[in-house]
């Protein structure tokens, strides 16, 4: 009688620790999920300007993480985009973007003026959305005032990164906290 006692205290011992087992899965597995989607989030994106000799163009070319746009398109318009995906999609974010997005440009005579920049296109290349503009080139400018506000208004810990190449060099402004507009000044 022992025997078949202990039998059944093991059996029921082990379903006990096959519910627990199972429990702590769900919750480990809960867990991974909301890292991966925490971890997907890089909050960064990086925008290139370029004085592009060749073409005679200034170009703005925007780079963000295709999840990070995907998730803040659905926040922004109230149902989910899928950018990678969906033409109409990358065309909404895109202008979203460039309506977040403006440079005022000083020049060595004259008034500041804002350039008025215009869309010229977006692609997925691998893990991120780019979406350019552009400008022919103008003389004689001498600083940029930068307002981005792309993902800004979505995440306030989202940071922006503003690289301008103009003559060998690399002029950066780096758009967090409450930087929402940003001035920097071109050497010749």
């Amino acid at each position: 009688m022992k025997k078949r006692s202990s039998s059944i205290i093991t059996v029921t011992g082990l379903r006990a620790v096959r519910r627990a087992a199972f429990r702590l899965g769900g919750v480990l597995l809960g867990l991974l999920a909301l890292s991966a989607a925490e971890a997907h989030q890089q909050k960064n994106a990086v925008t290139r300007i370029l004085f592009n000799e060749n073409t005679g163009n200034i170009e703005v070319m925007h780079r963000f993480f295709i999840h990070d746009a995907e998730h803040a398109a659905g926040l922004i318009f109230g149902e989910r985009q899928m950018l990678a995906e969906s033409q109409e999609s990358r065309e909404l974010f895109s202008s979203y973007v460039i309506n977040r997005f403006s440079i005022e440009a000083s020049f060595h005579e004259g008034n500041p003026e804002v350039l008025s920049l215009s869309y010229v296109g977006e692609e997925v290349d691998g893990q991120f959305l780019w979406v350019y503009q552009e400008i022919p080139a103008q003389e004689g400018i001498t600083a940029f005032t930068i307002e981005n506000l792309a993902l800004r208004d979505v995440w306030s810990d989202q940071s922006n990164l503003v690289n301008i190449e103009r003559g060998g060099r690399i002029y950066s402004l780096t758009f967090d906290g409450s930087a929402e507009v940003l001035t920097v000044e071109l050497g010749a």
